[in-house]
């Protein structure tokens, strides 16, 4: 599955990347493949998922979810150049994934320190649900490689969950 994009972008399913690529863009942007939330443990690098590709066939955007049942789980979201639409049109097109799995909702996780996943996912229609008080400490015991504290000095804590109702 192969989207053309504005812009000479092109978004492509996961499927068609090979598994090597998606890995070195989690280890640069993340330190590894693994994801560890309050939902799970996940191997980020061999979900389901959506990337954008540079007109030289870099990954400039990257999106993975897990459905299970009427919800899709967004698991992570990199945009490597801000302010392009990247990440929306990532978003959307895992949102027409997952109505088209029959999905009523989707969520995601992120932390207190992410201001900017708190506002980007807020203008597209995200409600705050759920706080989990220091559930980055209990990540820690799991991937101790999570920081303490984010670029902008704030102690990575909670975990604050995000829904959106589909049409």
């Amino acid at each position: 599955m192969v989207f053309r994009e504005k812009n000479n972008v092109k978004i492509v399913h996961t499927t068609k990347l090979e598994k090597s690529v998606i890995t070195h863009f989690f280890t640069d942007h993340w330190g590894g493949p693994q994801m560890v939330i309050s939902s799970g443990i996940f191997q980020c690098d061999e979900l389901d998922g959506f990337a954008v590709l540079n007109e030289k066939g870099d990954i400039v955007g990257l999106i993975t979810f897990v459905i299970s049942g009427e919800e899709c789980e967004i698991i992570s979201l990199d945009s490597i150049e801000e302010n392009k639409g990247i990440g929306t049109r990532l978003i959307q097109q895992s949102e027409q994934t997952a109505r088209e799995q029959d999905c009523r909702q989707v969520k995601l996780v992120t932390t207190n320190d992410n201001l900017h996943a708190l506002q980007f996912y807020q203008k597209r229609g995200y409600r705050l649900v759920h706080i989990y008080p220091n559930a980055v400490e209990r990540a820690r015991r799991i991937k101790p490689a999570i920081p303490l504290f984010a670029e902008n000095g704030i102690p990575i804590c909670d975990e604050i969950i995000l829904e959106k109702t589909l049409d």
